[in-house]
């Protein structure tokens, strides 16, 4: 059976979905505020999918863009209830739930005040376990198919006179540059509410239980956190089978905002004495290269943790600072069939200049 979500809950989305938010995933002070909105107007309940008939429609909430402080984004809770809103009105059909596109620091909980508002349930299933930088990414598959669906965005920055509202028809990868360019024009981050499906497609192509394993992980970290910063990372790698691949100091960083696409580019560079690694970011990491060889690669979980077992966001990261690299190898993870998908990787590996694609898709 379902169970309602509570104030516990959203602090436990928001720690857990720190560490899988891979250094992006959003913001942890805007999770708390979608989540105490969401439990406090309502009574958002969590499903599996084995409670839904094959026939029920789902939508995929989620954020568009690019939060890592360098632009001056808004986004308000209601900007969410309206993207589904605008989607639940071209489809012409009630949604019986909403899933997300990926844990993250605020993106775990994208989908509990629509969920909340208008009545429908916050499915137990993500596009992605971890974060990542497309939309393609948490398509469950969607993203190398011809057939049209429909996307909506709402939200942008009100003083700016950047509020917009928009619902897109079309393929998903031909539509997900335009919702990019969109989150632009909003001022760099924007709701969205996407790809309506039968829930019998989910069950095949989502990662089952992605939420349930980040409220797990924050309550484990939250359990170990009085215990001092060496055994929060040993509670965090004990539930997610990871390692600590280096633990150094932040020597360089080169990221950057890049317009109409709406990514947050660059390099992160760790002396860990012994070894050295560059964190490669876009929006999230999606690959470390130390000096002779890659040590962890999209799918992987890779997390920058504070001395303390705070996950510390690729934003936030500044030279000078001391961190210990997480990884949590793709084995140990539930896959959504984006994973699979070869068509997801050609945009992240020109824009970063590296293979991603022939680990990702090679199989476990």
């Amino acid at each position: 059976m379902g169970r309602v979500l509570t104030a516990a809950d959203v602090e436990f989305a928001v720690q857990g979905g720190s560490v899988l938010a891979c250094g992006g995933g959003g913001g942890r002070e805007h999770g708390r505020e979608l989540g105490n909105l969401a439990v406090t107007i309502g009574r958002p309940e969590l499903v599996t999918l084995e409670e839904v008939a094959d026939s029920a429609w789902i939508a995929t909430a989620a954020a568009i863009g690019a939060p890592a402080g360098l632009t001056d984004w808004q986004m308000l809770g209601m900007d969410y209830v309206t993207a589904a809103r605008l989607l639940q009105e071209a489809l012409g059909a009630p949604l019986y739930g909403l899933m997300i596109g990926q844990n993250g620091m605020s993106s775990t909980v994208n989908a509990w005040l629509p969920a909340a508002v208008l009545g429908v349930k916050v499915i137990d299933a993500v596009g992605d376990v971890r974060a990542h930088p497309t939309g393609d990414m948490g398509s469950i598959g969607l993203a190398g198919r011809p057939e049209p669906t429909i996307q909506t965005v709402a939200g942008g920055n009100r003083r700016r006179n950047a509020y917009l509202e928009a619902t897109f028809r079309g393929a998903t990868a031909k539509v997900s540059p335009i919702l990019r360019a969109a989150a632009d024009a909003a001022g760099g981050f924007i709701a969205s509410c996407r790809n309506p499906v039968a829930a019998g497609y989910v069950r095949q192509h989502a990662a089952l239980g992605g939420i349930s394993l980040a409220l797990a992980l924050g309550r484990a970290v939250q359990d170990a956190e009085g215990r001092g910063g060496r055994a929060t990372i040993e509670a965090i790698c004990a539930h997610l089978h990871g390692e600590i691949i280096l633990s150094g100091r932040v020597v360089g960083k080169t990221l950057q905002y890049t317009a109409s696409t709406a990514f947050d580019v660059g390099q992160i560079r760790i002396d860990g004495g012994t070894e050295q690694a560059v964190v490669h970011v876009m929006n999230e990491y999606m690959a470390v290269d130390g000096a002779r060889s890659r040590l962890a690669t999209y799918p992987d979980v890779i997390t920058t943790l504070s001395t303390e077992g705070a996950p510390v966001s690729a934003g936030r990261l500044e030279v000078g600072m001391d961190v210990h690299v997480l990884r949590v190898a793709k084995q140990h993870l539930p896959l959504s069939s984006s994973v699979s998908d070869p068509s997801v990787y050609p945009i992240v590996e020109k824009t970063l200049g590296i293979d991603v694609a022939s680990y990702a898709l090679a199989p476990l």
